[in-house]
């Protein structure tokens, strides 16, 4: 097969050309080069991953996860002072958990601290919730689990979505990737769309762009980055980890609904099961109440990833990841992994008929 150092340069440009256009929408909607969202895993999308990503040309995602209030200020400002000492201030977004108890107080600090992208996630967000932030000029990100929501989203005031299928990391949903895709994107043309789970190489974006997509979010292939704070054994664990290897956790009563979550097996999650079992034994012994028990399985998961992604105890933390951990080989800077990808993309736009002709 021919490669980019071997194609023809004006084939090269035609190809990289079609890209642009076919990601102009994400681009100008976030403000960014290429239209890549990092996507936000708790504990290591903060300022070092951020920076790196929205340095590369992407668009960097900080994940509020359960920060409080004046801990996200402090990110957001240590992130800035970061992008100013290594190359400049450049777009980025906060990523806001819907059930968090403090929402109302994390979007007043986004609002402060002129935040001009929120992503919504973890639940149907309120229409207050996205009328308080574009009340301030904050473009609202959503993820729509089926078209009937996205349209709701957008009659709510969304002004983007995300579709993420089930091939994600962590918490998933049941419907894959291509089938929302198939879905929403023939649907949705008012707001531009954004595609998450499962995505790894540049092929697999110019699909969904030439599907109606405006760009793409992708977090299991940046955790490998090496501006990634990630401990080291949780960088292996992906390293060494397969597609199959990635499996969703599995609910053992429907008293106490479970969100799946899509992560490397091992010893936590034998834990995970556990917990479970001893919450509907408490529960069915009177000694903790629905709401409890279902707040200490969800729970769970915090400190769980917390141990294996800093920590480093990859036998008994959580090693959320999604199926395409099987395309990571090796870490590699973020600027270089986001090439990567765009060189894949233009390639096979490049590969076209009549393209370069």
């Amino acid at each position: 097969m021919e490669t980019m150092t071997t194609m023809d340069a004006a084939t090269q440009a035609q190809a990289r050309e079609r890209l642009d256009a076919l990601w102009a929408r994400g681009c100008e909607f976030l403000g960014c080069e290429v239209a890549i969202l990092g996507g936000a895993m708790s504990w290591i999308s903060e300022r070092n991953l951020v920076n790196a990503i929205s340095q590369a040309g992407g668009f960097g995602v900080i994940a509020a996860g359960s920060m409080p209030a004046e801990i996200l200020r402090t990110e957001i400002r240590e992130t800035r002072a970061l992008m100013e000492a290594s190359g400049g201030l450049k777009p980025f977004g906060i990523n806001l958990i819907t059930m968090h108890p403090d929402l109302d107080d994390l979007i007043s600090v986004c609002l402060e601290e002129n935040i001009s992208h929120v992503v919504l996630a973890g639940g149907l967000p309120t229409g207050e919730s996205i009328r308080r932030l574009k009340s301030g000029g904050i473009r609202v990100l959503c993820f729509a689990p089926a078209l009937a929501l996205a349209k709701k989203l957008i009659r709510t005031g969304a002004d983007a979505l995300i579709i993420e299928g089930t091939e994600a990391g962590g918490h998933i949903g049941p419907v894959a990737t291509s089938i929302l895709a198939q879905e929403i994107l023939p649907e949705i043309r008012d707001v531009p769309v954004f595609i998450a789970g499962g995505i790894g190489r540049g092929e697999a974006i110019v699909s969904y762009l030439e599907m109606g997509a405006s760009g793409v979010q992708l977090g299991t292939r940046f955790v490998c980055a090496t501006e990634c704070i990630a401990h080291p054994n949780f960088k292996q664990a992906f390293i060494r980890g397969r597609a199959r290897d990635a499996m969703p956790t599995l609910q053992i009563d429907e008293r106490f609904p479970v969100i799946p979550v899509r992560a490397l097996p091992n010893e936590g999650t034998r834990l995970f099961m556990e917990k479970q079992r001893d919450v509907v034994a408490r529960f069915e012994r009177g000694e903790i109440d629905q709401k409890a028990g279902q707040m200490e399985i969800e729970h769970f998961w915090a400190g769980a990833l917390k141990r294996a992604a800093i920590d480093g105890d990859v036998e008994n933390g959580s090693i959320m990841a999604g199926q395409s951990v099987g395309l990571i080989t090796c870490e590699q800077p973020a600027r270089e992994i986001i090439a990567e990808l765009c060189e894949q993309a233009v390639h096979s736009l490049a590969a076209r008929p009549g393209v370069g002709a």
